[in-house]
């Protein structure tokens, strides 16, 4: 999956708007960069309607690489806010006429706008666009919005982002740019869910970030898959007949069965194992109606985004299951010597762990706190509170600069980083 999502990143990710240029997805600043990212390497990324000797592929289908089939025809959506949803000063109203603040859902813009007329132009809300909260990297944004879906032909979508860019579809209130596709191979029996994200400060210039996510959402095609819908089967036969054991080993105990770390732990395992399960049936039966729906209507989005959503979630617990279950071999571990002495030790050394844990973290937090307060502003890798935790840790380890934090407080930047050092390694460890 690794290489699938390699390659697919590659090309919308790192290919220059122009020839002449060498921006990149990663590196637009201004909403001149974004139209010219969906004029250039948007188009040719989507569209490859013609192998590399010009005869066009055959039934007007675009195969990314010639691999990749572009499913439905991709969408582009923007989420706006009003204008005057902040306050200007009585000092500077003369000068200033309008005021668009930072994305809420509370300031969120649902007049139509532009031409007005088609969903470009006006509002959609997120249940007619069964859209879902995405989390970016400056707010959480709804799934509604003005969308608009392209073509599958490539003359159809330029002339439509034409008509988008001419007609400015961005503008000052704009604070979120989506673009959504999904692609199939069939070689690895693997969907690509492709979600690119351009989000428009109220500061002024633009931030990306983008989502390709490879999952698999038709099973059982393989003798492989068969081997594996067996599995399954037997596992869910496993997480049944432990469900009714744990209900009456409860019944029988009541209260002290929970008093067992070990038997707690079991509690957790099957339910993550039930809400797996959960989840793979939703997962198989929505992905066949969606592709029903596409196949009745190829020219219609297909959202597949709910579904690598909870793909991923599946995978998520799924992992964390599969860890509690190698914890729970210490168990039956104990019966060495050897692993009994270490489970004792861990046991009776819980309270001064504890201890140390609460006299670290406190002097770990303040000094985070400092650090925010100070280099907050002037550094990306202190620029929030959970950046400065994880920068604190990377000192730990050694791996921090410290010509930055120097450069951005000559007097309180080594003091910070010397004291730092000196009661984490020196006095805490």
């Amino acid at each position: 999956m690794y290489y699938y999502t390699r390659v697919m990143s590659q090309l919308f990710l790192e290919t220059p708007v122009s020839k002449m240029e060498k921006t990149d997805f990663k590196t637009l600043s201004s909403m001149d960069d974004f139209w010219k990212f969906t004029e250039g390497p948007l188009l040719d990324g989507l569209y490859w309607d013609m192998w590399y000797n010009n005869k066009t592929i055959a039934e007007n289908k675009s195969f990314i690489y010639y691999e990749n089939l572009l499913l439905g025809v991709p969408r582009i959506r923007q989420l706006k806010v009003r204008n005057g949803s902040c306050s200007i000063p009585e000092d500077l109203k003369d000068e200033i006429k309008d005021c668009y603040d930072v994305y809420s859902v509370a300031n969120e813009d649902t007049a139509p706008f532009g031409l007005r007329n088609g969903t470009a132009w006006t509002y959609t809300n997120e249940k007619d666009l069964n859209g879902s909260s995405h989390w970016g990297l400056l707010a959480t944004y709804s799934g509604a919005g003005y969308y608009q879906d392209l073509s599958r032909t490539r003359e159809v979508t330029a002339v439509q982002i034409a008509s988008l860019k001419e007609n400015l579809w961005l503008d000052r209130g704009t604070r979120a740019a989506f673009i959504d596709f999904s692609v199939y191979n069939a070689n690895i029996n693997l969907f690509c869910v492709v979600r690119l994200l351009v989000e428009f400060p109220a500061t002024g210039g633009l931030l990306t970030s983008w989502q390709f996510q490879p999952v698999k959402l038709i099973h059982y095609m393989s003798t492989l898959d068969f081997f594996l819908a067996a599995c399954e089967m037997v596992f869910c036969l496993f997480v049944l007949y432990y469900m009714v054991e744990e209900i009456l080993e409860i019944h029988i105990h009541r209260l002290r069965y929970f008093r067992s770390l070990w038997n707690c732990l079991d509690i957790l395992i099957i339910v993550l194992s039930v809400a797996a399960i959960g989840i793979s049936i939703y997962r198989t039966s929505t992905v066949d109606m969606i592709l029903k729906k596409l196949i009745e209507d190829q020219n219609s989005f297909p959202n597949f985004e709910p579904l690598a959503y909870w793909q991923i979630q599946f995978n998520n617990i799924a992992a964390v299951t599969v860890f509690f279950v190698w914890i729970k071999l210490f168990k039956f571990v104990n019966f060495n010597r050897t692993m009994s002495q270490l489970s004792t030790t861990m046991s009776r050394c819980v309270k001064d762990v504890v201890g140390f844990a609460i006299m670290f973290f406190i002097i770990f937090l303040a000094y985070a706190q400092l650090a925010y307060l100070v280099f907050g502003t002037q550094i990306d890798d202190f620029s929030t509170f959970q950046d400065c935790i994880f920068t604190q840790f990377r000192i730990i380890l050694g791996d921090f600069n410290f010509t930055e934090v120097e450069e951005a407080n000559r007097i309180l930047g080594p003091i910070y980083f010397t004291t730092f050092v000196f009661f984490m390694f020196f006095i805490l460890l």
